[in-house]
């Protein structure tokens, strides 16, 4: 079997046994955020935080075995997308994250759970995922990158490079002038001890503990992450990318990768449009059709396939401007709630922590000004359903608050 057929169809398997897992456990990073924010209860969005430290956790060991390169790089060619970049775009993680946020809010969830629904026979997720698909192909593929956002943003970024740091890994962040071996040390010991710090704080809640799919989702989904980086960084994936080197027309983002569920859609748009060749198939969207289908196999066998659709026009604005603002948000923070929250993380890039944290952000804002906006109709404008959802976040005092807490 040619090599890339093999990665493509390693990358779809497990892809599909996590679409199934999510599918059947609802593990779901929006469904998370909702729950802490209006219930107080944090056990799936405990079962998130458990899929990184599982992710962290693989990714270290098979570092440390040799399995995979100390940097996940392969032939001396960064990870895709460049999670440990040395060039730190910090804006791109926070505004970025933040469309993705309010993107995933407005159109039911993330990425990944887009394409689950897709498999449970959610209709309105097809609209999503076809504007997510948009978004990211003018953000990928056309110069609209380079003209809304980059101009602004760019002068912005921090070269670490500059400061003699080689990546913005915590491992050489930690090292600082120590070298490449001191960083490879301190990012194994760093690691070793969030992971701990991750599952302490996990276990420690009843909510986590009192659902054993919250541990299932978690593990599945960690493990999906740590599995995608075996198969393209691993002896298979080496090999692989030694033969791309020589190939008249190499695979799409063929480099170390694992799971994300932005750039994909729009991988598909690009496919579309240049005539379905062959090697614009990504891995990325073998991937996403191991979601749709593994979930599409639990709904039947589970008979819990459901075909739903658009209850109102505003619920169809919703979703189409959710959809848009994933495929945007998910480019410009360089992965989605899967891609960074747990692929970026597992390789202790700091950039991944801060898009994670403004994805999450994003998203309770969002949950939050519809709820004012809810209950109190006309008497709640957009600037003060805000300025209330930012006092019950702490983010301003209390003494900005503009609506009385519900």
């Amino acid at each position: 079997m040619e090599i890339t057929t093999k990665i493509l169809l390693l990358g779809f398997v497990i892809a599909a046994v996590m679409g199934a897992v999510v599918n059947k456990t609802n593990f779901c990073t929006m469904g998370a955020v909702s729950d802490w924010v209006n219930m107080g209860d944090t056990g799936r969005f405990r079962a998130w935080v458990f899929a990184m430290a599982v992710a962290i956790a693989g990714v270290l060991l098979m570092q440390i075995a040799g399995i995979v390169d100390a940097r996940l790089a392969v032939s001396g060619q960064e990870a895709f997308p460049p999670y440990r970049t040395p060039m730190f775009a910090w804006p791109r993680y926070v505004v970025g994250g933040l469309l993705f946020g309010i993107g995933m809010t407005l159109g039911s969830g993330c990425g990944n759970k887009t394409l689950v629904r897709i498999g449970g026979g959610n209709i309105k997720s097809v609209v999503v995922l076809l504007m997510m698909g948009f978004g990211a192909y003018l953000m990928m593929f056309t110069n609209f990158m380079g003209v809304v956002f980059l101009p602004w943003m760019q002068p912005l970024f921090i070269d670490l490079s500059a400061y003699g740091i080689g990546s913005q890994g915590i491992g050489d962040l930690l090292a600082g002038p120590f070298g490449a071996e001191a960083g490879t040390t301190v990012r194994y010991v760093a690691g070793a001890l969030i992971v701990l710090a991750l599952l302490v704080w996990v276990f420690r809640s009843a909510d986590f503990r009192g659902r054993f799919d919250n541990l299932l989702g978690g593990g599945v989904v960690g493990l999906a992450v740590a599995g995608g980086w075996y198969v393209t960084a691993g002896p298979l994936g080496r090999t692989w990318l030694e033969e791309v080197e020589f190939m008249d027309e190499p695979p799409l983002h063929a480099a170390a990768q694992s799971y994300t569920f932005v750039s994909p859609s729009g991988d598909l748009y690009n496919w579309a449009l240049s005539g379905f060749g062959q090697s614009l198939v990504s891995f990325g969207m073998a991937a996403a059709a191991g979601v749709v289908v593994g979930s599409l196999v639990w709904a039947l066998a589970s008979r819990s396939f459901r075909i739903e659709w658009f209850v109102s026009l505003r619920d169809a604005v919703n979703h189409v401007v959710g959809g848009l603002l994933m495929g945007i948000g998910g480019v410009l923070a360089m992965g989605c709630t899967i891609g960074q929250g747990v692929t970026g993380i597992s390789t202790l890039a700091v950039g991944s922590g801060l898009a994670f944290g403004s994805i999450a952000l994003g998203a309770a804002l969002t949950m939050k000004v519809q709820y004012y906006k809810m209950v109190y109709e006309d008497e709640a404008t957009f600037g003060k359903a805000l300025l209330t959802a930012l006092v019950d976040l702490k983010l301003l005092p209390k003494g900005m608050r503009r609506l009385e807490a519900v």
